[in-house]
């Protein structure tokens, strides 16, 4: 499987323009599924919940996510992406499964970070995988790497890659995908985005370093931290299938959960 991840910029509130870029950036690219930042439509930094919803995109009639999906029909291959959803009066932190016929499935944040609690609402669709020409994908968004129960969840359910738009702004996660990655051995692609927002609440930077690590917990590829980038390989998703970390050790069967406690 060709998979990979677009690094770029977005510019607070030009979802137009952010929109063009994306095509632009991906119009001419050979892969089968490509993942893009979070909220790479909007920006990021909402000063609060007005402003967020007044950026959000209803999924089933944006002509933006209906320009993705065409790029998709275009070029016949998936994209993961991040987006402010609008659902009546809410606004989630999203990320949508797209293909070459439309949205496949959208996943809602579940672990908000830091002021998004004050922007938006938390997600509340379970952790899920899907299956795309065969191979099995789960998503996750940013801050969820913090709670390794997301990884362990979409593995469980015999994720092979998780997909991770992000908005870094620590400078723990890139390193703690490889735990992730190796605990569960699954593949992870986290794309994520650079540059800052400057808003009149503060900037915020990001820190780019947009990676592949494969389910050995080694780093196939990592982006620069300040620089727009895409990167494309070729990936055997059945590597994943293997639990085993030592002849005698396979991570899944020899979990003890009647002796973890909550």
């Amino acid at each position: 499987m060709k998979v990979g991840f677009y690094q770029f910029r977005p510019i607070f509130g030009k979802i137009a323009a952010n929109t063009k870029k994306i095509i632009k950036a991906l119009n001419e690219v050979d892969a089968d599924l490509i993942v893009l930042p979070e909220l790479a439509l909007s920006g990021y930094y909402f000063k609060d919940a007005k402003e967020a919803l007044s950026l959000a995109e209803e999924p089933n009639s944006s002509m933006h996510i209906d320009s993705i999906i065409n790029l998709c029909r275009k070029n016949n291959f998936h994209i993961v992406i991040g987006f402010a959803e609008k659902d009546q009066d809410k606004c989630f932190n999203s990320s949508a499964l797209i293909g070459p016929k439309g949205i496949i499935h959208i996943y809602r944040k579940l672990h908000l970070f830091n002021e998004e609690k004050f922007s938006m609402s938390p997600g509340d669709i379970p952790l899920k995988v899907n299956e795309v020409n065969g191979v099995k994908l789960g998503m996750m968004i940013c801050f969820d790497w913090a709670f390794p129960e997301a990884a362990r969840t979409l593995a469980m359910n015999n994720a092979e890659i998780i997909c991770h738009p992000s908005n870094l702004v620590l400078n723990f996660c890139q390193q703690t995908m490889l735990a992730r990655c190796l605990e569960n051995r699954v593949f992870a692609i986290t794309a994520n985005r650079f540059g800052a927002d400057n808003r009149p609440q503060g900037i915020l930077r990001f820190t780019g370093k947009s990676q592949i690590v494969s389910p050995k917990g080694e780093i196939i590829y990592r982006a620069a931290s300040q620089r727009e980038a895409y990167y494309i390989t070729d990936i055997e998703p059945t590597e994943s299938h293997n639990k085993y970390i030592t002849k005698n050790n396979d991570l899944f069967s020899d979990r003890r959960p009647d002796f973890y406690e909550h």
